[in-house]
């Protein structure tokens, strides 16, 4: 029936269920139930352990490293669950925010047996919700029946985990003119995904000939740096660069992604930012989150700049990464416009990280 939810809506149902701490079920004939660890409420763990089943507490790799805890499965570990693991222990094990003050949390005993798939899908569902990538997981033997019983959203895992990996489908919503103090002839354009995520906009300067390499730039949302005007970052001065160049030359494209903290969002960056203050650099402070150094998605730019016509692009950046991914979606950049402004005595040490670990062009 056309009225019933797809898997794309279903989708956008789970990460709203999971940030408001309510479960999820993944499976059909067998599967799991799904809780993430940084919404999880005391009376939902105690539920969860009196199921009677082996709970696993799903962490990344990277998360796992951390801790000193095997991951046999690579990309996540599957941390066998205390019977007598209180709330406090749980998001302990998944928040570094106090490793250092509070740095014995095991022995944990991470398990080897058994199809981590399920797993890995929950992971990926809560990093896509913009929470910790760190969940709860308690097998079902009828799992169907179980979301009927507790009205928990279920997601068939054979249609799902090709939707959370592929790229995203956009919908234009409007235009309109937006003089700028960097161009009056400014025109906003504001593009809507169609899996209910965030939505994200272009900045149009002049009429530029699509037949032509425009001067364009990728420009991930930093609320800190663009409206705040942080010296952390150099954000900020980069955004207000590229838009002055633009201006200066009379046309230009700048695409704004809502990709917030490298794509890890808003409240992960702050708890980066903590973990810098401890000692760690960004990279560091990622992986100890449970992050890669870079979670975005640049196919998302490379998508935006065909939905208005553009096929070449004088692309201003200092991240080579964003050259090759624009190359490998098809959009040929005809020419690197370096972008080095922004840097002051609070990020000299954040841009010396980017340059030797994350190979920026500085």
């Amino acid at each position: 029936m056309a009225l019933a939810p797809d898997i794309t809506d279903l989708l956008a149902r789970a990460r709203a269920d999971l940030r408001m701490g309510v479960p999820i079920v993944l499976g059909n004939t067998h599967g799991i139930l799904v809780l993430a660890v940084e919404s999880l409420e005391a009376d939902r763990l105690q539920d969860v352990i009196a199921l009677g089943a082996d709970v696993d507490l799903v962490l990344t790799g990277r998360r796992a490293a951390t801790l000193k805890a095997r991951a046999y499965d690579g990309d996540v570990a599957r941390v066998a669950l205390p019977k007598d693991a209180t709330l406090r222990w749980v998001q302990a094990v998944a928040d570094p925010a106090d490793d250092l003050s509070h740095p014995m949390k095991g022995p944990l005993v991470t398990r080897r047996e058994g199809d981590p798939t399920l797993h890995r899908l929950a992971v990926t569902l809560a990093k896509s919700a913009r929470l910790l990538p760190a969940v709860l997981v308690a097998p079902l033997p009828d799992p169907k029946t179980f979301a009927a019983e507790h009205a928990l959203t279920v997601l068939d895992p054979a249609a799902a985990a090709p939707r959370l990996g592929a790229s995203v489908v956009f919908d234009s919503v409007v235009s309109a003119r937006v003089p700028l103090r960097a161009a009056q002839n400014a025109r906003l354009h504001v593009f809507r995904p169609e899996d209910g995520s965030e939505e994200h906009y272009v900045i149009e300067i002049g009429r530029p000939n699509r037949a032509n390499p425009v001067l364009s730039r990728l420009h991930s949302a930093c609320f800190t740096g663009d409206l705040l005007g942080s010296l952390k970052c150099d954000c900020g001065p980069q955004l207000n660069g590229a838009l002055a160049a633009m201006g200066a030359e009379g046309e230009g494209i700048l695409l704004y992604l809502n990709q917030e903290g490298r794509g890890i969002g808003l409240a992960n960056k702050m708890r980066a930012y903590a973990l810098q203050d401890q000692g760690f650099d960004t990279v560091e402070a990622n992986h100890r989150l449970g992050f890669e150094d870079d979670e975005r998605d640049f196919r998302i730019g490379a998508e935006l700049l065909r939905k208005l016509g553009f096929n070449a692009v004088r692309l201003m950046t200092n991240n080579p990464a964003k050259i090759a991914m624009m190359e490998k979606q098809g959009i040929t950049v005809a020419e690197r416009v370096p972008l080095k402004v922004g840097e002051n005595p609070h990020n000299t040490d954040y841009l010396a990280t980017k340059a030797r670990k994350s190979g920026h062009l500085l």
